[in-house]
């Protein structure tokens, strides 16, 4: 392992310690691990994405092929199966893995695959399902909606007398949140407007907050088998915005939203209410999107 910072030998700079024993890993171990990955990965002609590092992709004429890694978890994908064979081949003269051949379930997604339609599904079912059930949510009513017309959320709903703080601090007001945020992120743009008002009151979650929270967790349960679907045909470039003026009652904001086709992009945000400086939409990507300041969209 190499040298902890302040434990450094002088004048022995260069050399690695001999880890004899360890309990729960190393701090070193996960950047070393991914420096080394990095380092091999390059020289085999993968280029790193700037605004993703874990993603990785090599052009060779007309074949193209993405790696994704988590960890030490791989997702090859690509238009021509001799590369992404010869890539797999490579792979396994440098590191020690398994092919564990077709992807069908990562990170708590399902992938759905359909050649003959040129189809490819994912969904989270599963992941919603030991959701519902860490949050005892198996047994409500099905949701219509995510989040029901005309309610009003704001910081005045907060608890005031000591029982009620203490009830609701043992309510997982944020795991939810964070459960059905990693929903929003990979499949269901549908529910991000909900996420997006429920997710402000974190610090100060009231009843009304918490029902806000369980009704997306209701209409998760009643749409759990629905997939994002990407499909073979055609590319049709379409977008879709909204905004509100001053709706948010806590500080007057504005709320703005925006969906477009291409790949699938959807991003909201709260901004003041003024006329923001606006961004020429070639200058924008799914994965630069994430990164702009909320001041900056219009």
């Amino acid at each position: 392992m190499d040298q902890p910072e302040g434990f450094t030998a002088i004048g022995e700079e260069q050399k690695v310690f001999r880890l004899q024993r360890f309990i729960y890993g190393l701090k070193q171990t996960f950047q070393s691990w991914n420096t080394h990955f990095d380092e091999v990965i390059r020289g085999y002609d993968f280029i790193k994405n700037d605004y993703d590092p874990c993603i990785y992709k090599k052009i060779s004429g007309s074949s193209v092929a993405c790696l994704l890694l988590y960890v030490d978890d791989i997702l090859l994908i690509g238009n021509d199966v001799k590369m992404l064979g010869d890539i797999k081949a490579w792979l396994s003269t440098q590191f020690s893995m398994k092919d564990r051949g077709e992807a069908s379930y990562i990170l708590g997604i399902k992938i759905y695959m359909d050649r003959s339609r040129r189809i490819l599904g994912l969904t989270q079912s599963s992941y919603i399902e030991k959701a519902l059930k860490r949050f005892k949510m198996e047994q409500p009513k099905r949701g219509l909606l995510p989040i029901r017309h005309g309610i009003k959320l704001s910081k005045k709903q907060s608890p005031k007398i000591n029982e009620e703080v203490k009830r609701m601090s043992n309510i997982p007001y944020a795991s939810a949140i964070g459960s059905i945020q990693y929903v929003v992120q990979c499949t269901r743009p549908d529910i991000a407007y909900a996420l997006s008002v429920t997710s402000r009151y974190q610090a100060c979650a009231g009843e009304a907050q918490w029902g806000a929270v369980k009704s997306i967790l209701k209409y998760l349960k009643r749409t759990k088998d629905m997939f994002l679907i990407y499909s073979g045909g055609e590319l049709i470039l379409e977008g879709y915005s909204d905004a509100s003026f001053q709706s948010d009652d806590d500080d007057a904001k504005s709320q703005s939203g925006l969906y477009s086709s291409l790949v699938v992009l959807w991003y909201l945000g709260r901004a003041p209410s003024r006329i923001p400086q606006r961004i020429p939409l070639w200058k924008l990507n799914t994965l630069q999107l994430r990164k702009l300041p909320r001041r900056r969209f219009g």
